[in-house]
């Protein structure tokens, strides 16, 4: 079931991303409502990472209208109000974890206390002070999500963060990002790993820059007559061959 469907932290129309000459996204519209985990899914080089730097405000070559919060994607006033994960590492390998929170929570005017408090968040309390070289990809991370949460963001944009990690780490990240939503938080997960759709709220399903499905597991399986995520996919995609 959707949550606080009334309210969007998202909302776009028309929003076509050319790089280069070549276009890379195709007119979409859609929504991101608060409350809820929505997941972008679709195979690597679709266009999802493009689609978030677009959100974020650090994506060049837009047109149409992209909203957050009211505001036009990328206001400064935004900046504050949104926790972004890249795919890579978004920490210093020379520096710890509490370095590394530290000096982000100076950046953004924050004190030592909520730097602490986001260590806590994604529990690595008893690696605070080790080097992020040190770290193993899982521990990495959610060391960048730690960062990501400096300041109780309203929306979170997660590029495929739970790309080659073991399974228990992937649970753990996917619990933490409900607990989020169920906070009030828009949670927006990128992945091209079929099987993390289920634990979502809503999908986005991306091919090709256009959107092929727009709804909640259950209903996008329904529609297309499969049995999972997977299935329910190639269904669609061969049905727009």
């Amino acid at each position: 079931m959707m949550k606080n469907a009334a309210e969007n932290a998202v909302e776009v129309a028309g929003l076509t991303v050319v790089r280069g000459r070549r276009e890379v996204l195709h007119g979409l519209d859609f929504t991101i409502p608060v409350g809820q985990v929505t997941g972008l899914l679709g195979p690597s080089g679709c266009g999802k990472s493009t689609l978030m730097r677009v959100l974020v405000g650090v994506q060049a070559g837009v047109t149409g209208t992209v909203t957050v919060f009211g505001e036009a994607a990328g206001a400064k006033s935004l900046r504050h109000r949104i926790g972004y994960v890249t795919q890579d590492p978004s920490v210093y390998d020379d520096l710890s974890i509490t370095e590394n929170l530290a000096f982000f929570a100076r950046v953004l005017g924050l004190d030592r206390a909520e730097a602490t408090r986001c260590i806590e968040a994604v529990d690595l309390v008893d690696h605070a002070d080790d080097v992020v070289a040190q770290l193993s990809g899982g521990q990495r991370s959610r060391a960048s999500l730690a960062v990501a949460l400096l300041g109780n963001p309203s929306l979170l944009v997660l590029d495929e963060p739970t790309v080659g990690l073991d399974p228990v780490l992937r649970e753990d990240l996917w619990n933490k990002f409900h607990e989020l939503a169920a906070a009030g938080v828009a949670v927006l997960v990128s992945s091209h790993v079929m099987d993390e759709a289920e634990r979502c709220d809503r999908l986005l399903l991306m091919r090709d820059g256009v959107f092929l499905a727009d709804g909640t597991p259950t209903e996008i399986k329904q529609q297309a007559g499969a049995p999972d995520i997977e299935h329910a996919f190639l269904s669609i995609v061969r049905g727009a061959a």
